[in-house]
């Protein structure tokens, strides 16, 4: 479940059963006089049924609202944490800590002004704001002390996306032959500088994507993927974690 708190959106994992009480369960005020009536388990057909509601929550629903924008504010959070604390313990190694994002759309993290200039994107801002607090960290001040921190946090992450015929970024959905092509597109792009990305010289470590990278492309270096889109099918899901699971390689 997605619990909703005083301060934004959690993941959590908890247990369930008829007659639970989902305020006491969660520790959340929101979610009072709501009691656990029913669970459906069946493959497809999940739902949670509670008391005071008119019809059961399906996946992907909420009780209240639950800001999307919260919750991708977290996880982004969340995977540059965990990227630093691997490169404390890898850097010394000549280890390059990767982390790619994979996003529910590329106008979130790039979009276009009404002259064609490129913007960055809510998900692009979030990143940025959320590297200088890490930055700022006493943990982590070793891995920035030769760092400018006006100009790192725009120089560390970039998107690759599909590129359509108009030479803009666009979503991938791969199910016909045009959006495969523009797949391919961005596969080239990104193999091309596949081993740049595992030189400390090169400056990008954050790699955002929509589904270009799902399958096709390894980078042994990738440490943690945050995945800010919902991956529907087991195979899509086993090749999201697959670009992690490689050994990772020194300078």
């Amino acid at each position: 479940l997605d619990i909703q708190g005083g301060t934004g959106v959690s993941r959590e994992v908890i247990t369930l059963k008829s007659g639970d009480d989902l305020e006491q369960i969660a520790k959340r005020p929101v979610y009072a006089n709501y009691l656990v009536q029913n669970i459906g388990c069946k493959a497809g057909e999940e739902y949670l049924e509670l008391g005071n509601m008119e019809k059961p929550l399906r996946i992907g629903e909420s009780i209240g609202d639950v800001d999307s924008d919260a919750m991708a504010r977290l996880m982004i959070r969340r995977t540059i944490t965990e990227h630093l604390e691997k490169e404390l313990r890898l850097a010394p190694q000549g280890i390059k800590v990767l982390s790619l994002f994979f996003i529910d759309h590329v106008h979130k993290y790039r979009s276009y002004s009404d002259d064609g200039q490129p913007v960055k994107g809510p998900y692009a801002l979030m990143f940025e704001e959320e590297y200088r607090k890490a930055a700022a960290i006493p943990k982590y001040r070793s891995l920035f002390m030769e760092v400018d921190m006006v100009s790192a946090p725009g120089e560390v992450h970039d998107g690759y996306f599909s590129i359509d015929k108009k030479g803009t970024w666009t979503d991938t959905a791969e199910n016909n032959q045009s959006s495969r092509d523009s797949a391919e597109r961005a596969y080239n792009l990104i193999m091309k500088d596949k081993e740049k990305l595992l030189s400390f010289e090169t400056k990008l470590k954050f790699i955002f994507s929509h589904s270009a990278l799902r399958e096709g492309w390894d980078n042994p270096n990738v440490f943690q993927i945050c995945a800010i889109r919902e991956m529907g099918t087991e195979r899509e899901r086993r090749q999201t974690i697959g670009r992690g699971l490689r050994l990772c390689v020194n300078q």
